[in-house]
């Protein structure tokens, strides 16, 4: 295992993902990145709305990636940080493909049955697509 990827959206499920990663990072002495997906408006109505949405992604994102560092730090593991804009399957598993990641880590978000059916979950559509091993963290 070289490249271990987390997807970090800042929720606390992402931060246990992040844990775990941290941990196989240094236990097989890999590169660990991880990988933020700001999702643009589907339907912006001016350029000014996104561009204030991606403003406000930014801000959200880089303190993010900050608590990351903090984590990282605190263990002694180099962490990569990456912010991609986009859909989020898309653009993660492009990502993976590109940067030839040998682990995915993710973690487990709760949803209602009635919404997966209706709309799917970024989770099982990563465990599908993903061209590596995925590692679902609850």
């Amino acid at each position: 295992m070289n490249k271990i990827l987390v997807g970090l959206d800042g929720s606390q499920n992402a931060f246990k993902a992040l844990d775990e990663g941290i941990r196989l990072a240094l236990f097989y002495q890999a590169e660990l990145h991880t990988v933020s997906v700001e999702e643009i408006p589907r339907f912006p109505e001016t350029i000014s709305e996104v561009e204030g949405e991606k403003e406000a992604a930014d801000s959200k994102y880089q303190e993010i990636i900050e608590q990351a560092r903090q984590m990282a730090v605190a263990q002694n593991c180099p962490i990569n940080p990456h912010i991609l804009v986009g859909h989020e399957v898309k653009m993660i598993i492009e990502f993976i493909r590109k940067n030839k990641i040998d682990l995915l880590i993710i973690g487990f978000m709760g949803v209602s049955a009635v919404y997966e059916r209706l709309m799917g979950s970024t989770c099982s559509s990563l465990v599908r697509m993903a061209p590596c091993s995925v590692l679902i963290v609850k």
